[in-house]
């Protein structure tokens, strides 16, 4: 059995403005680089050996800010499955006027099953590719919280935790295709 850590990337200033990112490539800020490296930290001593990310910047940097916590370089590979659902014309928007400007849903985004496919897809070939190992992937608060949905047993969204915060690390145990939710450590809100 695989374990994968899955690390939502630090704030971005969209994050920060409430702005729809999806694919648009934003950087993190100085608060998202001190979220990646607290989130390496919280990993130490978990047996992580290898470092992957979405290829999305924010991602990648995350990736490599957590892996220095941990002793190790990265990411070793960019994973495009890995990366924040399109969003299309809806990216830069704040995220409050999404009902209001597209009440029957943004045009052209990707669609939510899409990105759980692409999610599983993800988690499955690299617990093929490594199997037995403790892997981190830097990815997004979109396919965290989009696989958190779609595993009935994790009744997510959580009260008190309706969503994937920056920073936040979620661990799953992958064998095959079987994903199991198993911890999260993520700091609280």
């Amino acid at each position: 059995m695989t374990t994968i850590a899955l690390l939502r990337h630090g704030q971005t200033d969209w994050n920060l403005q409430g702005r729809i990112q999806g694919s648009s490539d934003i950087p993190l800020n100085d608060t998202g680089r001190e979220q990646a490296r607290d989130a390496g930290r919280r990993l130490r001593g978990r047996g992580v050996t290898k470092v992957v990310a979405s290829p999305l910047v924010r991602a990648s940097e995350t990736a490599r800010l957590a892996a220095e916590q941990l002793g190790l370089s990265g990411p070793d590979e960019h994973v495009p499955d890995l990366v924040e659902r399109a969003y299309g014309i809806a990216e830069g928007v704040p995220g409050e006027d999404l009902p209001l400007l597209y009440p029957h849903g943004v045009p052209n985004a990707e669609p939510e099953a899409h990105v759980i496919a692409r999610a599983r897809r993800a988690l499955a070939s690299l617990a093929e590719r490594h199997p037995d190992e403790s892997i981190l992937a830097a990815t997004h608060g979109g396919v965290i919280g989009r696989l958190m949905r779609d595993l009935p047993e994790t009744g997510f969204p959580w009260p008190g935790r309706a969503r994937v915060l920056n920073g936040s690390v979620w661990i799953f145990d992958v064998d095959g295709t079987d994903i199991r939710f198993a911890e999260d450590l993520s700091p609280v809100e």
